[in-house]
């Protein structure tokens, strides 16, 4: 069998089906552009991250705020 034709239709309605519909189907519109936000000193921004139990419970475990703590420890981390 040779793969490098495509399968013939049996049925020759179909195949007028198939060619009337790839001949007037528009093609999806182009997704938007998606334009980058401007830089704000100091925003916060949403991240998902997996981080082991321990650590934070760790930080949990000192009372409100321990988003606040995580961050500065990791901005300490990354010697800002």
């Amino acid at each position: 069998m040779n793969t490098d034709r495509p399968r013939r239709m049996r049925d020759p309605r179909d195949a007028a089906e198939a060619a009337f519909k790839a001949a007037t189907t528009k093609p999806p519109a182009p997704l938007p552009q998606r334009t980058p936000t401007p830089s704000v000193p100091n925003a916060k921004e949403l991240v998902s991250l997996r981080i082991d139990r321990d650590v934070l419970e760790h930080f949990q475990g000192e009372g409100p705020g321990w988003q606040e703590r995580m961050n500065a420890a990791l901005r300490n981390a990354a010697g800002k």
